[in-house]
């Protein structure tokens, strides 16, 4: 074998070991992944208080590399339309990829839903960390999610930009 062939093999190696070791990274090590069973879940009402709701089948997904790297899944007794009525709807909900450890929150499957209207995404709590929401949206069936988001502050601060009007002045770390 030649030293160049001896080279391209030693590469695509280290290439293909790299890509092993982010996936495993990505997927299971910075993943605290845990079954809560009963809990309760945070939502904010029309008027802007917030209130818990006792859920049931509570398992939750979370990491500290990222705040974006919350998921929850969960069992509530209500239906959407009884929660639309009390509840501040979320504008744009963009449910995020879980890791494959964590196979009850289907993104592509819940973002269907919501499309469809059978589900709605309300505010859990409005930046949760600066710039990050978290949105909660509930099924026809009282089946739940929760994940965060980056909401139009966190978007222009997080772009380097200054925050549109109506937003918070950002932490001096986030600039």
């Amino acid at each position: 074998m030649s030293v160049g062939r001896i080279a391209v093999v030693a590469l695509v190696a280290l290439a293909v070991l790299a890509g092993a070791g982010l996936f495993y990274l990505e997927q299971f090590h910075w993943y605290d992944v845990r079954e809560e069973g009963r809990g309760t879940v945070t939502l904010t009402t029309v008027d802007g208080t917030r209130e818990m709701l006792d859920v049931t089948g509570l398992s939750i997904a979370e990491g500290d590399s990222s705040p974006l790297k919350y998921r929850a899944c969960f069992e509530i007794d209500a239906t959407p339309q009884a929660l639309a009525d009390r509840f501040a709807p979320y504008p744009d909900p963009e449910p995020t990829v879980a890791p494959v450890t964590f196979p009850c929150f289907e993104a592509d499957a819940l973002a269907s839903a919501l499309a469809a209207g059978d589900a709605l995404a309300f505010m859990g709590q409005e930046n949760v960390t600066y710039g990050i929401d978290r949105v909660v949206a509930v099924g026809a069936g009282g089946e739940g999610f929760a994940w965060h988001q980056i909401n139009r502050c966190g978007a222009r601060v997080f772009d380097g930009d200054p925050p549109p009007e109506g937003c918070p002045p950002p932490p001096a770390d986030t600039e």
